[in-house]
C-alpha cells in the first residue's frame, strides 16, 4: 500500500501552510492566532482520514481476473492476450493492471488502466512477442486498487496461472516458399518409376530383356534356369529421412533476430513439410544437447505436429559437438537405410574427426552434410580494405573460408555431398536438393 497523489497533494499543501505560518512568526509578523491551531487540526484530520481510508482499503475484496492466453505462439510474431476483470463493488473503480510476463516474452500496452463497472466484466488486452522458443508459465497478475477516499493505492498480487508454448515460426519465414513448393510439387508430379541403383527395393525376378543393364543379371538364378534372369527393382515407397541436428555451441551464433540453431531448426521443419507431402518418413536425432532427443522416422502429415511438439523447447547448449559419439548412437538406433542430413557448422579443425564419422555413417546410410555459414564472413570478404586492421581481418576471413572449402572438397572426394549455405538461405537449399534427388530417384 502506498499514498496516492491526492493524499500527497493535501499533505504538501498543509505542510506548506505550516512552514509559511512558522516563518511569519519567526519574522515577528502578526498573523491571526487561530490559523495555526486550524492548520494543525487539518493535519490531524487528514491523518485520521488516511488511517481510516487505509483500513477500508485493506478490507476491500480483490477483483477477479481471468487470462485468455493462446495455447501456442509462433516465435517472433506478435500475439494478443485478453484479461477479463470483474469486481463486486457498488461503484465504478479505476484500477491499474500489470500482468507478470515471463522472461523471454516482450510485451506492449502494459500496464493497463481501466474503469471497472459494477456487475460487468471488463475486457482489456495487450500484445506479446516471443523472443525464444519453449514453455512459458504465467503465475501472477498485479492490480493497483484505489482506496474508497482515493488517499491510498493498494497492490494486490492475484494468482492467475496459465501457460503457453512458443513454436518455431517456419511458416512465416518460408510462407512464400511453402506456397511455391506446393505449386511446384503439383506441377512436377513426382512419379514412382522403376530405376536401378542404391536405395531401391527389389521387386521380382524376370527374364532378361533387351535394354536391361548387365548389372541387373542375377547370376545364381541364371545358372539355375540356364537362361539370363534379371532383377527388377522398384522405387522405395517408404523412404526415410533423418535429421541429425547439432545442438552444440557452434550453433549459438546469431544472424539477425535468430540464432543459427533456430535457422537450422526452421529449415529442417520446412524440408519435413515437403518430404511428408511426398510420402516419405521423417525423423530427427539431436546431439551435443543437454537433453538429446530421438524421434524415429514416421510417415504421414501428422508427423509434422509430432516434430514441432518434440523440438519446440529444444535449445543449443555450450557443449562441443562429438561427431563420433553421435554417429555411433544413430547407427544403433536407425537400422534401415535412410537419407541422413547432418546439420552443423563446420570448422577447419573438424577435418579428421568429421571425415571418419561421416565415412562410418555412409556405409549404411546416404549422408548429406549441411553447414551453415555466417553472414559476417560474406560481409567481411566483400568489404573495402583501407587500413591495416581491415586488411588483417580480410586475410583472416579468406584463410578461414579457404580452410572450410578444403574440408568440403575432402568430403566430396569421399562421396559425401555438402550444402554450404547462409542461415536465411538454408531452407530453400535443402528443399531444392531434396526435390532434385527425388525427381532423379536418388533419395
Amino acid at each position: 500500500m502506498k499514498p496516492a497523489r491526492l493524499l500527497l497533494i493535501w499533505l504538501a499543501a498543509l505542510l506548506a501552510v505550516s512552514v509559511v505560518l512558522g516563518t511569519l512568526q519567526a519574522l515577528q509578523v502578526e498573523v491571526p492566532a487561530s490559523l495555526l491551531p486550524i492548520n494543525w487540526g487539518l493535519l490531524l484530520a487528514l491523518l485520521a482520514l488516511a488511517i481510516i481510508d487505509g483500513l477500508r482499503l485493506r478490507r476491500l475484496p480483490s477483483p477477479e481476473v481471468k487470462r485468455q492466453l493462446p495455447g501456442s505462439l509462433p516465435l517472433g510474431r506478435w500475439g494478443g492476450v485478453r484479461l477479463d476483470v470483474q469486481h463486486g463493488f457498488v461503484e465504478p473503480v479505476h484500477v491499474q493492471i500489470f500482468d507478470h510476463v515471463p522472461d523471454g516474452l516482450s510485451f506492449e500496452n502494459l500496464p493497463l488502466t481501466v474503469e471497472l463497472q459494477p456487475g460487468h466484466i471488463s475486457q482489456i488486452g495487450y500484445r506479446l512477442r516471443p523472443l525464444r522458443r519453449g514453455h512459458f508459465s504465467f503465475e501472477q497478475c498485479e492490480i493497483n486498487l484505489p482506496s474508497p477516499l482515493g488517499l491510498w493505492s493498494g497492490k494486490r498480487l492475484l494468482n492467475v496461472v496459465d501457460s503457453t508454448r512458443v513454436y518455431p515460426d517456419f511458416a512465416r519465414l518460408y510462407g512464400g516458399e511453402l506456397l511455391a513448393v506446393d505449386n511446384w510439387l503439383s506441377q512436377l508430379g513426382v512419379r514412382q518409376r522403376q530405376r536401378r541403383g542404391q536405395g531401391l527395393e527389389f521387386h521380382q525376378l524376370r527374364e532378361f530383356r533387351e535394354g536391361d543393364s548387365l548389372r541387373q543379371i542375377d547370376w545364381k538364378a541364371t545358372a539355375r534356369q540356364r537362361t539370363p534372369i534379371a532383377r527388377e527393382y522398384q522405387d522405395d515407397r517408404d523412404q526415410q529421412i533423418l535429421f541429425m541436428l547439432d545442438c552444440g555451441r557452434r550453433m549459438r551464433s546469431q544472424d539477425g533476430e535468430l540464432s543459427h540453431f533456430d535457422h537450422a531448426l526452421n529449415a529442417c521443419l520446412l524440408l519435413s513439410y515437403v518430404a511428408l507431402r511426398q510420402g516419405d518418413a521423417v525423423g530427427i536425432s539431436t546431439f551435443a544437447s543437454d537433453q538429446p532427443r530421438y524421434l524415429a522416422p514416421v510417415k504421414g502429415t501428422g508427423q509434422l505436429n509430432v516434430l514441432l511438439n518434440s523440438v519446440y523447447n529444444l535449445d543449443s547448449s555450450k557443449h562441443s559437438a562429438d561427431y563420433q559419439a553421435a554417429v555411433t548412437q544413430l547407427l544403433a538406433r536407425q537400422k534401415r537405410r535412410a537419407l541422413v542430413l547432418l546439420v552443423t557448422n563446420l570448422r577447419d579443425e573438424d577435418d579428421e574427426e568429421l571425415l571418419s564419422a561421416v565415412k562410418r555413417l555412409s556405409q549404411q546410410h546416404r549422408v548429406l552434410v549441411v553447414s551453415l555459414r555466417e553472414d559476417l564472413l560474406d560481409a567481411q570478404r566483400q568489404a573495402t580494405v583501407q587500413t591495416l586492421p581491415e586488411a588483417l581481418t580480410y586475410c583472416g576471413t579468406l584463410a578461414y573460408l579457404n580452410d572450410r572449402a578444403e574440408l568440403h572438397e575432402r568430403l566430396g572426394a569421399h562421396g559425401v555431398p555438402v550444402v554450404d549455405a547462409r542461415p536465411m538461405e538454408l531452407g530453400a537449399e535443402l528443399v531444392t536438393r531434396y526435390l532434385g534427388w527425388k525427381r532423379a530417384g536418388a533419395t
